[in-house]
């Protein structure tokens, strides 16, 4: 029986015996008269070495081991591995469209992200373009916190001269009528301030618009008169500080100079400032027509009850420049006394209200801030300063911000009075005579409670040896404690040291001595000598120990 072999269209079954590339029917091809020809069944490798195509390689022969192992993988189901839980949940919010809601959400977060950091490069901008113009120095150091420059004693001065250019029609508006000296202790964390009477008369060492001589309030005009320079600026700023400086035998590092826009902007910022308005010599209160032009005096710019008051820019304005020299007045009769004062208690309480959190978090209240010093202030301070200058301000508790008046009635260093036909301020030692002004500024500031507390001390000799009470009052005074005087102690026995507290308030002196002479006899009784009102402490040289 004829054995049917199965086949696919399109394809001849291969012969039994045939080889793989052999033409399978030749008797087709001789029917259209092609002749059949051996076929070139010679492989040429890459390493010109021949092969016949079909047959097997030396040594690598495929088995039927190989075959059915192939075969047995193609069968082999292997199971699918399903997604983990949180892949397939990822997979399926992939293939879920988003909600409407959640489309809502996701776009909200990323406007207020947008309106955020637009918040942050405004104020940025703003405190780049202040900065450059205010302070010294390249904008980038801002991210720097160098300290601030210091004298001998560890503080740093600071001396802020204001002016009324920005006031039209104001007679003598570059004539610094607000002058102060702030004098700030890193360490320690407090700050003194004095006012400067504008009308100190002084002898300018140049030729000014009143001579070589006059107040003191016209120096820094008198240096240059070039106003729209930076460099005559910072001339006048330098040159004022070394002035004013020798004076009051200060060594000042910086200087700051403002118009009146300042304060008035300054306040309104941090929506006005709470200030304790006091008249002077028993008055009611402060009282002062001067400015009431402004509104046809149908208002009162200056008119207080004593007490704390409310004051927006302009109030506080008015308030600084007020000194009672056009009648009606009163609570000013101290004229440029007073009205230092007054400007000390506005300076203190803007700072009070513009370190408080309410401000510091305020948009409004900061770029008004920036804007307000942006445009009318001028300084020598760095950039790279910055930082310290107003981490010291948010850290400096206004309780350790003090005030000095050179018009004290306890400490009296300057009077006023005519000379050269003129009313003038000048010092209680005499005309151009400061060192009693120096002397009195450098207690009130000093860190060494020995120099502050100022305490008279009399020293006795009551060791029989000749000389010993002086020796040791020149040790003293040396560590700059205030020798009363120096004499013989009364015949007696003493200790090596005897110190007599005769006025117990001078605590800082006090503890000083007990440093000194830590084996010393303390006595609180009455001393073997009398004293005069003034004296604190009576310090007895007795035998030395053997």
């Amino acid at each position: 029986m004829k054995n049917n072999r199965p086949s696919i269209d399109g394809f001849v079954p291969r012969r039994t015996g045939s080889q793989l590339g052999e033409l399978h029917d030749t008797h087709a091809l001789q029917r259209v008269g092609i002749e059949s020809t051996p076929v070139d069944r010679t492989l040429h490798s890459g390493d010109n070495v021949q092969e016949i195509v079909g047959n097997v390689r030396p040594q690598q022969a495929i088995g039927r081991t190989d075959i059915d192992e192939s075969l047995r993988e193609i069968d082999d189901n292997q199971p699918v591995k399903k997604p983990h839980k949180r892949q397939k949940g990822r997979i399926d919010k992939q293939l879920r469209p988003r909600s409407k809601k959640k489309r809502i959400i996701k776009w909200f977060f990323i406007l207020l992200l947008i309106a955020v950091l637009g918040v942050g490069a405004y104020l940025g901008s703003k405190i780049l373009f202040a900065g450059q113009t205010v302070f010294k120095g390249s904008i980038f150091d801002i991210v720097q916190s160098e300290p601030l420059k210091q004298d001998g004693n560890g503080r740093s001065n600071i001396l802020l001269l204001g002016t009324s250019e920005d006031d039209p029609g104001h007679g003598g508006a570059y004539l610094t009528d607000s002058m102060m000296v702030v004098s700030i202790d890193q360490t320690k964390k407090n700050v003194f301030m004095f006012s400067i009477p504008r009308d100190l008369y002084v002898q300018y060492g140049m030729a000014c618009n009143s001579g070589y001589a006059g107040k003191i309030n016209e120096y820094f005009n008198c240096v240059n008169d070039d106003y729209k320079s930076d460099d005559a600026e910072q001339q006048r700023l330098k040159e004022t500080q070394s002035f004013v400086g020798s004076i009051f035998g200060m060594d000042i590092q910086y200087g700051v100079h403002v118009n009146n826009t300042v304060i008035r902007d300054a306040v309104d910022a941090v929506d006005g400032v709470d200030v304790d308005i006091q008249g002077s010599n028993g008055d009611p209160g402060v009282y002062d027509r001067n400015f009431d032009w402004r509104c046809n005096y149908t208002c009162y710019l200056v008119k207080y009850d004593n007490g704390v008051h409310h004051l927006d820019g302009k109030h506080a304005l008015f308030l600084a420049m007020a000194r009672g020299d056009i009648a009606p007045t009163y609570g000013l009769g101290n004229s440029n006394f007073d009205r230092e004062k007054n400007q000390q208690k506005i300076i203190v309480a803007l700072k009070e209200k513009a370190t408080t959190t309410g401000t510091l978090t305020n948009l409004g209240k900061v770029t008004g801030l920036i804007d307000a010093l942006g445009k009318n202030l001028r300084t020598n301070i760095q950039t790279k300063e910055i930082q310290t200058l107003m981490k010291l301000g948010a850290d400096i508790k206004t309780t350790d911000i003090n005030t000095i008046s050179l018009y004290d009635s306890d400490n009296r260093v300057v009077t006023s009075g005519p000379y050269n036909g003129a009313s003038v301020v000048m010092p209680s030692a005499g005309i151009f005579v400061y060192d009693d002004i120096r002397e009195y500024i450098a207690q009130s500031i000093s860190s060494d409670p020995v120099v502050r507390e100022k305490a008279d001390i009399i020293i006795l000799n009551g060791s029989g040896i000749v000389g010993a009470a002086q020796v040791e009052a020149d040790k003293l005074k040396n560590d700059k404690f205030t020798i009363q005087s120096v004499d013989t102690a009364p015949d007696g026995t003493y200790s090596p040291v005897e110190i007599y507290v005769v006025d117990d308030t001078k605590t800082g002196t006090l503890a000083t001595l007990k440093e000194k002479y830590p084996t010393a006899v303390i006595k609180t009784t009455k001393p073997p000598v009398s004293v005069t009102g003034t004296t604190a402490f009576v310090l007895i040289i007795g035998t030395p120990a053997t």
